[in-house]
C-alpha cells in the first residue's frame, strides 16, 4: 500500500529500529497484540515516564496486560450475590468461595483457568510475569494481602476470559471502616483493564451507598463497559419488579452522569429454582443475552485492547501538554521562589485558564484535560516539582496524532474492522481541526 507499517518518524524509536512487514505469518490477532506492545513501550511508555504519568493516574502497562486473556469486573454492595453469580456463570464452586447474608468477600480474587486448583496469594502473583498483576504492587502491602488469584481447571468460561471478584461495597456504619488501601483507585485499576464491568443490585435494597457512589464514580471513562444486573428478581411481584427497575434507572441516573440509558439484565442467578415462576420466561431469556454478551468479548478483545490504548494515548498526549506548559511558565527573572510560582499556577482559576488556552492551541476538547483541583492534589500531594520536568520536543504532538490517526487503524485493517470510525468513536471523538 506504499504506507509504512508501524513507523513514527524515529519518534522514541531505537537506532536502527526496522519496519515491520504486515505479512509476516502471524495470526492476526497474535500480530496485532505484538504491535500494541512495541507501540506502547517504544513509543508511549518514555513520555509516561517523562511527566510522571503513574504518579498522577494509573500504573504503566505491563508486557502481562497485551496476552492477557479479557478480564469480567464484578461490582456490588454486600450480599447481592457476586459470589453466588460467579458460581452459577462457572458451573461449579471455587476455592475461597464462601456465601452467606454478612460480606465474606474481603479481598479481590481473580479467578482464572490453570491446569490445576490452587490458590496463589496476592504478593506471589505479581511476581508472575504471565500474569497481569504486576502494576498492583504500586497500591501497597495492604492490598497484596487482599488479593489472590485462584486457578479452576477444566472450566469452559475460564478458558477464555478472567473473572474479577471484589469485596462486598458497604453501606451504613460500615462505611466508616478504614480498608487500608484506595478502594476506588483498584476499581479504577480493573476497570481500565477489563473487558466487561458488572454493576449487581439486590432487588430488594436498591440504595446506593456512599462508598458504592465512590466506586462507581470511579469507573468514568469506562461508562460503555459497564452493565447491571438485577438479581434476586424472581422474589418480587410482576408489578413491584416494574417500580424496582425504575427505582434502579433513577439511582443509576444520579450517579453515572451519561446521557445514555445502561442496559439492565434481570433474573435470579443462581442454581435453585425461581421463587416466583410467572416471570421465569423472562429471566430465562435475559440471563441467555447476559452469557451471550460475556462469551463474546474473547471475540472483540483486540479491538478493545486498540482502543484501550488509543484512549490511553489521548490521555498522556493531554497529561504532556500540561505538564510541559506549566513546566515553561517558570521564569529565572521571577522574584518569587519556584515553589511560589507553582503554587501560584496551581490555583484554580489559573489552571483553567490554561487547560482552554491549551484545548485551543492544539484542538483537544477540554473535557479530555483533568479537573483542575484534582491535579493540583495530587502535584501537591507527590510533592511534584513542575519545574524539574523535561521540556516537550518539538514534534512529539503532531507524531502522537499521527500514531493515533493513521497507524494504529492499520492494526483494525489487520483485523479486517473498520478502522478509522470505531477507533475515533470508542477513543472519545474526533480531534477537532
Amino acid at each position: 500500500r506504499g504506507r509504512r507499517w508501524l513507523s513514527v518518524g524515529g519518534w522514541f524509536s531505537s537506532s536502527g529500529e526496522e519496519a515491520e512487514d504486515p505479512n509476516e505469518p502471524c495470526e492476526p490477532r497474535e500480530f496485532v497484540a505484538k504491535h500494541l506492545s512495541k507501540i506502547y513501550f517504544n513509543k508511549v511508555l518514555p513520555l509516561e515516564q517523562s511527566y510522571q504519568y503513574d504518579k498522577f493516574y494509573t500504573p504503566s502497562w505491563t508486557k502481562g496486560d497485551f496476552s492477557a486473556k479479557p478480564m469480567v469486573f464484578v461490582l456490588g454492595q454486600y450480599s447481592v450475590g457476586k459470589t453466588t453469580f460467579i458460581t452459577h456463570l462457572l458451573g461449579r464452586s471455587y476455592p475461597g468461595a464462601h456465601i452467606s447474608p454478612e460480606p465474606t468477600t474481603d479481598k479481590f480474587v481473580a479467578i482464572m483457568d490453570g491446569s490445576k486448583e490452587r490458590t496463589i496469594p496476592g504478593n506471589a502473583a505479581v511476581m508472575q510475569e504471565d500474569k497481569p498483576f504486576e502494576t498492583l504492587k504500586s497500591y501497597g502491602s495492604n492490598l497484596l494481602n487482599r488479593f489472590e488469584c485462584v486457578e479452576v481447571p477444566k472450566t469452559a468460561l475460564l478458558k477464555d476470559l478472567t473473572l474479577i471478584d471484589s469485596p462486598g461495597v458497604l453501606s451504613g456504619e460500615k462505611q466508616r471502616t478504614d480498608r487500608g488501601y484506595d478502594f476506588a483507585g483498584l476499581c479504577r485499576h480493573w476497570a481500565e483493564r477489563s473487558e466487561r464491568i458488572l454493576l449487581l443490585f439486590d432487588a430488594h435494597k436498591l440504595d446506593i451507598s456512599d462508598e458504592l457512589k465512590i466506586a462507581i464514580q470511579s469507573l468514568k471513562g469506562n461508562e460503555d463497559k459497564i452493565r447491571c444486573v438485577l438479581n434476586k428478581a424472581d422474589r418480587v411481584g410482576t408489578q413491584e419488579l416494574i417500580r424496582v427497575y425504575g427505582a434502579l434507572l433513577w439511582s443509576l441516573g444520579k450517579v453515572v452522569l451519561t446521557p445514555e440509558v445502561m442496559r439492565i439484565y434481570v433474573g435470579s442467578f443462581w442454581d435453585e429454582p425461581y421463587h416466583r415462576t410467572e416471570m421465569a420466561e423472562l429471566f430465562d431469556a435475559e440471563e441467555e443475552d447476559l452469557m451471550h454478551d460475556i462469551r463474546s468479548l474473547p471475540q472483540n478483545s483486540t479491538i478493545r485492547k486498540i482502543n484501550e490504548l488509543a484512549k490511553r494515548l489521548r490521555h498522556v498526549k493531554v497529561h504532556s501538554l500540561v505538564c510541559n506548559e506549566l513546566k515553561n511558565k517558570f521564569s529565572l527573572l521571577s522574584l518569587q521562589s519556584r515553589e511560589e510560582q507553582q503554587k501560584k499556577m496551581l490555583k484554580r482559576e489559573n489552571l483553567t485558564d490554561t487547560f482552554s488556552k491549551l484545548a485551543k492551541k492544539y484542538a483537544v476538547h477540554v473535557s479530555d484535560f483533568p479537573d483542575p483541583e484534582e491535579f493540583a492534589k495530587s502535584v501537591s500531594e507527590l510533592e511534584i516539582k513542575l519545574w524539574t520536568f523535561s521540556s516537550l520536543k518539538s514534534g512529539y504532538v503532531d507524531a502522537m496524532d499521527k500514531l493515533l490517526v493513521e497507524q494504529m487503524p492499520l492494526l483494525f485493517e489487520k483485523l479486517g474492522e473498520n478502522p478509522l470510525e470505531e477507533l475515533q468513536e470508542k477513543a472519545g471523538g474526533t480531534t477537532k481541526s
